[in-house]
């Protein structure tokens, strides 16, 4: 079991990795084109929305409800039982999401107001927002019939399509601000349309990878069908149960808009290294692990359940420690790297560091909860992680509160990370009182390893890396450094590992 799901975690986090170096390639174009100003800071808010709903329904959301649903039909109905509900559910979405993509453009500087209402006091940033907000949004459209087609992708265990799907956001984006932004009187509008591209791609996209599985999807209209409704009504719970780091931070960028300008986007860029890391384990992790824990939920085995849980977890400690370390102690070199490019100046990457050590710190956190959410999700329990997820969403706003004035911006980050763990921390303890997960043998020994190896990487990089000249130096000097010390960081994580006695069988 473990096997198949090291392989099929393994396929997701290789197709995330092509899209996250591509998202990194659009994010230093955006850097070097557009720099850090108010039309990038109201470009960032204003894709802030679809971002937020991608990340929502293709990343997590939708297939926590539907997948399991799906699956439980699966092992009991009948296959025409079963295309009749993938067809109510696709009408359904699609009327739903139709009716709030056109409510939401009609309300779009009301939207605005209330994700940034420090543009409010400089007209221009807010209209410039207002009208890329409206471009994008029919984004929300098409990204939700994106993650039904990828749910039911999944649910047949095809993983490959799904994942490499969100590589066409990248794309569409980074053809905007090279071809058609000096085309346009304002360049930054013509990222808003490279995102109303991505959306109609990526659906195109999905639909031969299901008319290969013989399923050609009808759009029915369920409103009245009871298991459609109970599918609805699972959504809202499921959206906020996967989405408060996601909601965090909104709030981050809502408080960011009152400080200095800039603070938005040294967010931006900070949240997108972290969301590498995240992306290619939390991802990977995330839509592999629920399949699994639905399968063995419905053959009623306990045992496979908690298993998966717990190869899950290891797999976190064992990734998500080093990438932990590697972002903090290399905070500005990476950022200074991928966007100290013309407009993108030093002071920039000074400030995007403080936000992304600040980040990195959750980082953990942020990934266990991709595995522990399902341990709730796959067994269509949906009230505890929403409990759970409000009490970390009330400690983190707490925290905002508190670290904002001595922190600035990255009082922010690191009020977000702390409400990360709060999350992380009950959704195991819950678990685990509930006789639902129980830790195999020698996680001490485990964890005890994972600390001195990560202690030994740290020393590594922190007597080896100088960073005094870093500003100075060229593109190219620059790469060639960074890769050097992650590489020189890394080695010294995996020796240590095997000095102390680290097989592949400990994560089984």
């Amino acid at each position: 079991m473990t096997q198949q799901l090291f392989k099929s975690t393994a396929v997701v986090s290789s197709m995330t990795l092509i899209s996250r170096l591509l998202g990194f390639v659009r994010d230093m174009l955006i850097a070097r084109i557009f720099g850090v100003d108010i039309a990038t800071d109201a470009f960032f808010v204003a894709f802030k929305i679809p971002n937020f709903f991608r990340r929502l329904f293709a990343e997590g959301a939708f297939s926590h409800v539907f997948v399991p649903v799906l699956i439980a039909k699966k092992a009991k109905g009948s296959q025409d039982q079963l295309k009749l509900l993938t067809e109510r559910v696709a009408g359904t979405l699609a009327a739903i999401l139709f009716a709030i993509t056109l409510l939401s453009m009609l309300i779009a500087p009301l939207i605005i107001w209330m994700l940034a209402p420090g543009f409010a006091w400089q007209g221009l940033q807010h209209d410039l927002a207002v009208k890329m907000l409206q471009i994008t949004l029919p984004y929300l459209f098409f990204i939700g019939l994106v993650a039904f087609a990828g749910s039911v992708l999944n649910a047949q265990g095809k993983f490959a399509v799904p994942a490499i799907t969100p590589i066409f956001l990248n794309i569409t984006m980074i053809i905007a601000a090279i071809w058609l932004a000096p085309l346009m009187d304002v360049p930054v509008i013509a990222l808003a349309w490279g995102v109303f591209a991505a959306g109609v791609v990526q659906l195109l996209f999905q639909i031969p990878a299901l008319m290969r599985l013989g399923i050609n999807i009808r759009f029915r209209l369920g409103f009245h069908d009871s298991e459609v409704n109970k599918i609805l009504g699972l959504m809202m719970p499921a959206i906020f149960s996967v989405s408060i780091t996601q909601i965090n931070l909104l709030v981050d960028t809502l408080i960011a808009s009152f400080l200095k300008t800039g603070s938005v986007s040294w967010l931006y860029y900070s949240d997108r290294l972290v969301e590498f890391p995240m992306g290619l384990l939390g991802l990977g992790l995330g839509a592999v692990i629920l399949p699994s824990l639905a399968s063995s939920h419905a053959a009623d085995d306990p045992r496979a359940f908690s298993n998966s849980i717990d190869w899950g977890l290891r797999l976190v400690l064992l990734i998500g420690m080093p990438a932990t370390i590697g972002l903090f102690l290399l905070a500005e070199p990476m950022l200074s790297t991928l966007f100290q490019y013309k407009e993108f100046g030093v002071t920039d990457v000074y400030y995007s560091g403080q936000s992304l050590k600040a980040y990195s710190l959750g980082l953990m956190a942020y990934i266990a909860v991709k595995v522990l959410v399902p341990g709730f999700t796959s067994r269509q329990d949906l009230k505890t992680p929403v409990r759970f997820g409000l009490y970390a969403m009330i400690a983190s706003l707490a925290l905002n509160a508190v670290l904002v004035y001595p922190l600035a911006h990255a009082g922010l980050a690191l009020a977000t990370s702390l409400g990360a763990f709060v999350n992380a921390v009950l959704l195991l303890w819950r678990l685990v009182k509930n006789n639902v997960y129980h830790p195999a043998a020698r996680w001490g020994i485990f964890m005890l390893r994972i600390l001195l190896a990560s202690v030994v990487m740290a020393a590594v990089l922190y007597y080896s890396v100088d960073v005094s000249w870093w500003s100075q130096w060229g593109a190219l000097q620059r790469l060639v450094n960074l890769i050097k010390w992650i590489a020189i960081g890394g080695s010294a994580y995996v020796v240590m590992l095997f000095v102390l006695g680290f097989k592949y069988r400990h994560l089984k």
